[in-house]
């Protein structure tokens, strides 16, 4: 099972933070520094120093990184334009040599939208479902043709379908819990597909869902990659646990029940139970990102485990 480090920045996080965290991941043998796309920080959060780009946050990376995966989960596709998204994801993939994943999903946090001034639309689904058409459809333009689109939200015209990223494919992860259009929609767009913090029981019929929307496209459902987000909080032993939980503000059994807490074998052990339902990564949601010694523990007694 990959573990991929999964990081929550409009909770307050400066780039150097962030870079510090990325640079921790790529050393301690992840494979993969995600970061949330938020503007505004969320519950008792102060969100200081104040929010960083997604996009902007992994063009540093890519140029500070040398092996790990880097992406988003979910890029909000009320902030951007399908075809600037395009220029922006190819882009950042040329800067890290082809190791970015573009996860891209309808928007849904209406306060940040008020807060700087971003448009809230009603139609965030059928939006969403435009833009995957145009950013793919972009990339897969072969070079020196054009591409059109005339839909109901956008329209391109002779466009040059430039820049390509580095990649012959970026990969496109769509997830959510929606049980009946996310599934299509990640049956005809989708690489991986994405399923946030879900119990065991929910993540395999969503799962499910997403195999018969695929069998159903004529697509075989093993072409997807199957994966959940989790917060991680491991501990040696349950003061250390607790600990932990405090410092993100929950509690250690609400943690072990909804997420993947506890001792290192018991976090393997529910990890285990996951790949049973189908999931074969993990994004490992890490509240304080202060804490590196974290990362090492896991690094060492959970994905050492793993592999």
């Amino acid at each position: 099972m990959d573990l991929r480090i999964f990081t929550e920045p409009q909770q307050g996080a400066s780039y150097d933070t962030l870079l510090t965290v990325a640079r921790a991941t790529e050393d301690l043998g992840f494979d993969a520094f995600f970061r949330s796309d938020h503007y505004l920080s969320m519950g008792s959060a102060d969100g200081l120093p104040g929010p960083t780009d997604a996009w902007i946050t992994l063009a540093g990376l890519a140029r500070e990184t040398r092996r790990i995966r880097l992406g988003t989960l979910m890029t909000a596709g009320t902030f951007r334009l399908p075809g600037v998204l395009a220029i922006q994801v190819a882009q950042v993939d040329q800067m890290s040599g082809g190791r970015v994943e573009l996860g891209l999903g309808a928007g849904w946090f209406e306060e940040e939208h008020k807060a700087y001034g971003i448009p809230f639309p009603k139609e965030k689904f059928a939006r969403l479902e435009e833009q995957l058409a145009i950013v793919t459809g972009l990339w897969g333009t072969e070079t020196g043709k054009t591409f059109d689109y005339d839909g109901r939200y956008y329209q391109l015209k002779d466009s040059p379908a430039l820049p390509k990223p580095a990649q012959r494919k970026v990969p496109v992860l769509i997830g959510g819990h929606g049980a009946t259009r996310t599934p299509r929609l990640a049956a005809q767009y989708a690489d991986e597909f994405n399923i946030p913090f879900a119990s065991i029981e929910d993540t395999e019929r969503q799962f499910g869902r997403v195999r018969a929307a695929a069998e159903d496209a004529g697509r075989s459902p093993g072409d997807l990659v199957y994966s959940n987000a989790l917060v991680v909080c491991v501990g040696r032993d349950d003061a250390e646990v607790a600990r932990r939980a405090a410092a993100i503000g929950r509690e250690a059994d609400e943690l072990k029940a909804n997420g993947l807490a506890g001792s290192p074998a018991e976090v393997v052990d529910k990890l285990g139970r996951y790949a049973a339902a189908g999931s074969s990564r993990v994004y490992l949601q890490i509240l304080d990102l202060d804490d590196l010694d974290h990362l090492e523990l896991i690094s060492s007694q959970v994905q050492s485990q793993l592999n």
